[in-house]
This record gives C-alpha cells, structure tokens and sequence, in this order.
C-alpha cells in the first residue's frame, strides 16, 4: 500500500495540504494577466501551490499556456535565454511541423538549428550560438508574447529559484533588460517565486530597483494547526488507520507547522502503526526523524564559527536584545558590530530568517538537534 502523505516533490490532488486562500489569489492573478511573486523558505510547498493554481486555471481555459523554469541549476544568461526558448516552444507546440515553423517564422535574427530525440520527438534541442544570443537577446525576450499573440494563447511563465539571477555576470543589468521587455507584453504574465527571502526582497521591495512593483507580492505562511489536523487525520482514515486529533495537532506543532516535516513525520507515524497511532508511536518517530539527519545538522554545525554557534544558542535562549552588552558578553559575540555580521552570515546561508522582527532558526528539526544533542 502507498503511503497517503507526500514529501519532496510536488503535492497534487488529495495530497496537496489546504492553501484556499493563497490558492484563490493565484488563480485570480494568473485568469487576469496579473504578473505574481511568491516568496517563502524552502520545502513550504510554494511550488506545489503555483503548479496546482497554474494547472486549474490551464484545465479550465485551454487557451491559456503554461511554461515551467526552475533556475536552480541555470548560473548564466546564456543557459536562461535557452531554456526560456525551449520551454516556452514546448508548451505551444505540439507537432514537428509546428516546431519548424516556429523556428523559420520567428527567429529573424537568428537561424536556429533544431534537433530532435529519436524516442520522443517533443523532445528538441535548438541548436544556437547562445553566447551571441546573450549580446543581442531582443528577439529571445520577444519570443513568448510573440508566439502567444499569433497563436491567440495566454502565457503563464513560472520561473522557480528566480532568485538565482543574482549570479549572473550583470545581475541588475539583467533585471532591467527582463522588465524592459516583460512589462509590455500584453498576452504573458509571469509567476516569480523563489526561497532565500533577503535576496528576493532586494530585487521586488526595493523601490530603486527594476523589478519594484512587478507584481502581487505574496509571503507564503506556514499552513495553520487546525488545517494539517484535518489533513492529517482525513489521510490515516483514507487508509484505515485512525489517529486522534490531539496527535494529528501535535505531529504539526513538533515541527512548528513545517509542511515538510508534517508530512515526513505523519508517514513515519503511519507507517509504524498497526491501526491506531499513539503517543509512544509520535514521540518515536520524531526521535526516529531527529536522528536520522543527525549527520546532516552536525556537517552544518562544523561549517560555522564559534561566535555563529554561540548566535543560535542565544536564539534558542529566547534572548530578546541580541545586541546587549549583556548578552555579547555573556555568549562571547564580539562586539555590536560583529553581532549584525553574525546575523546576516546566517541569514545568507538560509540558517535563520528576520520572523516577526525577531531572528528565528528556520528549520524547526534543526532547532530541535540544536536542543537535544548539541547544547544538552
């Protein structure tokens, strides 16, 4: 039997956790044109969410078109024209003949060379010198609104990890060439999201910057406890298994409402109980789960500094005024001055984040090994 819950790829269906609120603004934007920016830390389901709006809306309007990037590993301008190239053909063509004639009718500067797989002729390859591409890339940017004007489609371009063009060789040159051409187009809206907040925030909230007021800004939240309880408990029973509610509130709070880790530690759960889940099963399986990314917490801990140590353990202290005289002494910091590069050292390695004006360790099992193994 599958296990009902789901974790490290993408929740579709009776999987996907209750997001009506975000869910509905997504739609919302994506059926009016309206360009969107989804901003949250890692594994909280925001790509799940995008492709679940993106594909009902798609389902409901077959003129609307869908195209999927993820950034992660695209570091240069030139692997980002080609894949927008590719991806954006294939979600508006659907034959050979038609991916030919997109290439004669709408490269005129460039001649592209087009190569297909002998198992699946969907799959193609265009054959580009992209470092040229990169020089003169007006016709590229053009290309989406292009295709979408002459065909009658509606573009929804998704580009996970955005954050990622922060490595390219001119970041904001190449956000200014981005908005130049993306705002005028008529028939293609954009769906921006990404996880290292502080870099994201720099590109949208930043009123000197290109991309300022691109589109609806959205802060992804953390699904709330009644809602995984209702999840987790319709799941078990799906299954024929049953759990309590007052289990199904602690699996989520154990993880500060992680969905990840809801979803890990819940399928721990069902899969070491027979019928009913109980206390000893829950504290055994969070126990199980803490252990089993030891190795992974601990080559994290090695690879910082003392005084970077020494932060979190003021962190998981509750100390509230980390820039005391007090404190700095009391956890050997530094000075005032090296307490502000400390914290931002540990925001740039997605360790803690800025939550309700107050740093906070963003991975809760990671806070949890922190507690229990390391500081004991």
């Amino acid at each position: 039997m599958e296990t009902p819950f789901i974790f490290g790829k993408l929740a579709t269906g009776d999987e996907f956790t209750n997001r009506a609120k975000e869910l509905s603004r997504l739609r919302s934007n994506f059926l009016a044109g309206v360009n969107s920016i989804v901003i949250s830390p890692r594994r909280w389901g925001k790509s799940s969410l995008v492709e679940k709006a993106a594909r009902e809306v798609s389902n409901e309007n077959r003129k609307i078109k869908l195209v999927f990037i993820d950034l992660f590993n695209i570091r240069t301008e030139e692997n980002f024209y080609r894949v927008l190239t590719e991806q954006t053909i294939r979600a508006t063509t659907i034959k050979v003949r038609e991916i030919l004639t997109v290439a004669k009718t709408f490269f005129k500067q460039w001649i592209p060379r087009v190569t297909f797989s002998p198992d699946h002729l969907q799959e193609f390859s265009l054959g580009l010198n992209w470092n040229d591409v990169a020089k003169e890339p007006d016709e590229i940017l053009d290309l989406p609104q292009q295709i979408a004007a002459s065909k009658g489609y509606k573009l929804i371009i998704c580009i996970d990890e955005f954050q990622n063009i922060g490595f390219y060789h001119d970041p904001l040159g190449f956000q200014k060439l981005l908005r130049s051409h993306w705002q005028r187009q008529q028939d293609v809206s954009y769906c921006l999201y990404g996880s290292k907040r502080h870099m994201l925030l720099q590109v949208f909230a930043a009123p000197s910057m290109p991309f300022y007021k691109f589109g609806d800004l959205m802060f992804l939240e953390k699904i709330h406890t009644p809602e995984w309880e209702k999840f987790i408990i319709q799941r078990f029973h799906a299954t024929g298994k049953e759990i309590m509610p007052e289990l199904a509130r602690r699996i989520a709070q154990s993880v500060e409402n992680h969905p990840y880790y809801v979803q890990q530690l819940s399928q721990l759960c069902w899969l070491r109980s027979s019928n009913v889940v109980t206390p000893e099963i829950l504290d055994q399986s969070l126990e199980s789960l803490i252990l089993q990314l030891s190795l992974l917490f601990q080559n994290l801990t090695e690879d910082l500094s003392t005084t970077q140590v020494n932060y979190l353990q003021a962190i998981l202290n509750d100390e509230n005024r980390l820039s005391s005289k007090e404190v700095i002494r009391h956890y050997q910091l530094g000075t005032s001055a090296n307490v502000a590069r400390i914290k931002q050292a540990l925001i740039n390695k997605e360790i803690i984040d800025q939550i309700d004006q107050k740093p906070d360790i963003l991975d809760p099992l990671y806070k949890l090994w922190l507690k229990r193994y390391y500081f004991k």
